[in-house]
């Protein structure tokens, strides 16, 4: 197994650790960022505010342990998601959005953790018109066994297949799972990793460090076991076989395409998000995320 140790964003607070895109891995199947955020705890009036801003070619899933999110986009959507809940935002040509902690929750003080993860769009398919879709908690499949409830956010898995669109083969899955329970971890992907978010878990003996990601040799079956009460998130999908880029909010197999998109940003032609267009994030100098392609 390949283990990448994720970078830790101190956001003031809450902490954001990420492990994809890294140095060792760009891509798990279509995934090319992973985020875990949280948890943590926002004091009364306070919340998340990130400010509108743009993405090209990618589609972004936002599935959160606890807490809620308000989700405005420049397509006119508005939604909030919340604990169990999925939201899908599809790029494509380009789209604008924010994500920002709901009235209410910040009137009485809130808790917040989550996974956000970006997929890349196939070729022949990262310039489709923008889409969103939300998922209600209730509409997400569940298998259940001996002390472990997996809950199948996208693709097919134990028998089960979630409703999300897939642009390209996709699985992803939350993984509760109770002491000494166990689970396998089939292996028709292509490509697959675990991240253990919570507590502390191992596959086929070998101790998995939570927050970190492993990457799991390709066609291989393997035993997910909790050495405590613990959240397991499974990913991964087909291979791609033309590298993406990655700079900022922008996902490409086109360099040429993501400095269009910068262009585009800095001169003001991307949509605006009816509700939130009085803010907007600004186009870093350097930018936190990027690859290495």
């Amino acid at each position: 197994m390949l283990k990448i140790t994720p970078t830790s964003h101190d956001l003031g607070m809450f902490e954001v650790r990420r492990t994809l895109p890294s140095k060792p891995r760009t891509m798990v199947g279509p995934f090319i960022f992973v985020d875990q955020f949280g948890p943590a705890h926002f004091d009364i009036g306070r919340g998340m505010d990130v400010r509108p801003h743009p993405h090209i070619n990618l589609a972004t899933v936002t599935y959160l342990f606890e807490g809620a999110i308000d989700h405005r986009d420049s397509l006119g959507t508005y939604a909030t998601i919340r604990s169990g809940a999925l939201n899908l935002m599809t790029a494509g040509k380009g789209i604008v959005h924010s994500e920002r902690t709901p009235q209410a929750e910040r009137a009485a003080g809130s808790p917040i953790s989550g996974m956000q993860t970006w997929l890349a769009l196939p070729d022949g398919q990262e310039e489709i018109d923008p889409a969103f879709e939300h998922i209600a908690a209730d509409f997400l499949p569940k298998v259940e066994g001996d002390g472990v409830t997996a809950t199948i956010i996208m693709g097919s898995l134990w028998g089960q297949t979630a409703p999300t669109t897939q642009h390209a083969a996709t699985i992803y899955a939350d993984i509760a799972m109770q002491a000494g329970a166990t689970l396998p971890i089939d292996a028709e992907a292509d490509e697959r990793a675990v991240l253990v978010a919570m507590g502390n878990a191992n596959l086929d003996g070998q101790d998995l460090e939570t927050h970190s990601l492993y990457v799991l040799q390709p066609g291989e079956p393997m035993m997910l076991r909790a050495d405590s009460d613990a959240r397991v998130m499974l990913l991964g999908g087909e291979a791609f076989k033309t590298p993406r880029h990655v700079w900022w909010n922008f996902v490409s197999s086109s360099r040429d395409r993501i400095n269009q998109a910068k262009a585009d940003w800095k001169a003001d032609r991307f949509p605006k998000v009816p509700g939130d267009d009085k803010e907007f994030i600004p186009i870093p100098e350097v930018p936190l995320t990027r690859s290495e392609t």
